[in-house]
């Protein structure tokens, strides 16, 4: 069974609520994010020292980059769990400025049927002087792998950026996942800074609350104020959860996006 947990800039070590009987695999995401708006746009998170009850990690800006604040998840999986497969794919613009926007990850072992796959960023470096726009998605999924794009547009100015992404079964049971987007509930020419919708699971049925992870996996902010974004969730029933992407004080948010993995 998967395990949901999260850290922040103010913590180092992570304990498990229980731990696995050897090290776990584990996918990580960036969901909240302070930034200044005077230096790149560079913030990462970095785990390390993995052990089968706790693992090491950092959420770090680096050279001038003001980093006031930032939340990533993390979902923890046992070694044995095989009905999951994780990776993770980094596109860097410094070293190979051809770096293709998509690439095809091929499945260490393939799937009965194509499974459900989701993305989402844990390494970012954008310029300053331009608006922050960047995604990731994943296309053409089939039992052998799919295409993973990282991507920006307009003037925006890439220098790197890392996308996790994990895939599983599509009848897995107990489990739900879902890409969700500020343009879900109004168009990115409106900004505004508080937005959420409610979410139904329909079909996939839960025994108890389920566990939920959230990442970022989009962003469309204006370069003149510091880049400020929260993605979480509450009201998390057996049947429902709502989703939040929202900014605070002077910054303007066009649109983000963000991955959601609901399980037992």
């Amino acid at each position: 069974m998967p395990i949901h947990c999260k850290f922040d800039t103010t913590q180092r070590a992570l304990n498990f609520d229980r731990p696995f009987v050897d090290c776990p695999r584990l996918s990580h995401g960036l969901r909240k994010l302070d930034i200044g708006k005077n230096a790149n746009i560079r913030v990462k998170s970095t785990l390390q020292r993995l052990t089968k009850s706790s693992v090491d990690y950092d959420i770090t800006p680096w050279v001038n980059t003001t980093l006031y604040s930032a939340v990533a998840d993390v979902f923890a999986l046992s070694p044995g769990d095989l009905d999951f497969l994780t990776g993770e794919h980094m596109r860097n613009l410094w070293t190979h400025p051809n770096s293709p926007a998509s690439v095809r990850i091929d499945f260490e072992r393939p799937f009965v049927t194509p499974p459900m796959v989701v993305v989402f960023l844990n390494y970012i470096d954008l310029d300053k002087n331009h608006n922050w726009r960047l995604k990731t998605t994943a296309s053409d999924i089939d039992v052998k792998g799919f295409t993973l794009n990282i991507e920006t547009w307009s003037n925006t100015i890439l220098y790197v950026a890392r996308a996790g992404w994990i895939a599983y079964p599509e009848d897995r049971e107990h489990i739900f996942s879902k890409s969700i987007n500020t343009m879900d509930v109004r168009p990115s020419n409106r900004p505004q800074q508080q937005q959420s919708s409610e979410i139904r699971f329909n079909t996939v049925e839960f025994w108890k609350k389920p566990s939920v992870f959230i990442a970022l996996n989009s962003l469309d902010v204006d370069c003149k104020a510091n880049l400020r974004l929260n993605a979480y969730v509450d009201g998390v029933s057996t049947t429902r959860l709502v989703w939040h992407i929202d900014s605070w004080a002077d910054t303007v948010l066009y649109s983000a996006g963000a991955t959601i993995i609901a399980f037992n």
